[in-house]
């Protein structure tokens, strides 16, 4: 179980671990208005996006699977954040058991691909990982451009739902065994 994430790249994009350095750029992300509308509703703290960092970390340690930070291969820039997670959360169905796959970008960097681009290498991981696996992500109904990221890699609805009071569309990728 590897206790650090694989740097993983693409044709424009480098998949690799966070280091303390990201906490600026990371927090620049969540904070920003337009990134937290359909993810918790409001911009993170300081605090909180430490919290989250640290979260990223501890699942590599724990889990053997986590985050990684996007960065443009030519510039090296800060694009955004991808991967898988077990969040524990109240929703129902359960999603325990199942990986969740999530993403975030820098609002500067939308529209550019980069959102398929970075989830594909981290489906393509997961893959290899667990190729009988399924996995999961939850999508506000109203994120129209994460439901099309989804759609593009071979998410499908499963169910719609509600999480933390809001509504809230489960969906689900078959294990690359099975297709």
């Amino acid at each position: 179980m590897p206790t650090q994430p694989p740097t993983l790249t693409t044709a424009r994009l480098i998949l690799r671990a966070h280091t303390r350095d990201d906490f600026p750029d990371s927090h620049a992300m969540w904070s920003d208005p337009e990134v937290t509308r359909y993810i918790g509703g409001k911009p993170s703290t300081r605090e909180e996006v430490w919290a989250r960092l640290l979260r990223y970390a501890g699942h590599w340690a724990m889990l053997g699977y986590g985050y990684w930070v996007v960065c443009e291969k030519e510039s090296g820039r800060f694009v955004g954040e991808v991967g898988f997670a077990d969040y524990q959360r109240d929703i129902e169905p359960s999603l325990a058991g199942t990986p969740e796959i999530g993403w975030a970008l820098s609002p500067a960097l939308h529209g550019h691909g980069y959102a398929t681009e970075a989830v594909r290498a981290a489906l393509n991981w997961a893959d290899e990982t667990w190729p009988e696996a399924e996995t999961a992500c939850i999508v506000a109904p109203e994120n129209e451009a994460s439901l099309r990221v989804a759609h593009r890699v071979g998410y499908r609805e499963h169910l719609r739902t509600t999480y933390k009071g809001q509504p809230t569309i489960m969906l689900r990728r078959a294990p690359r065994a099975t297709t």
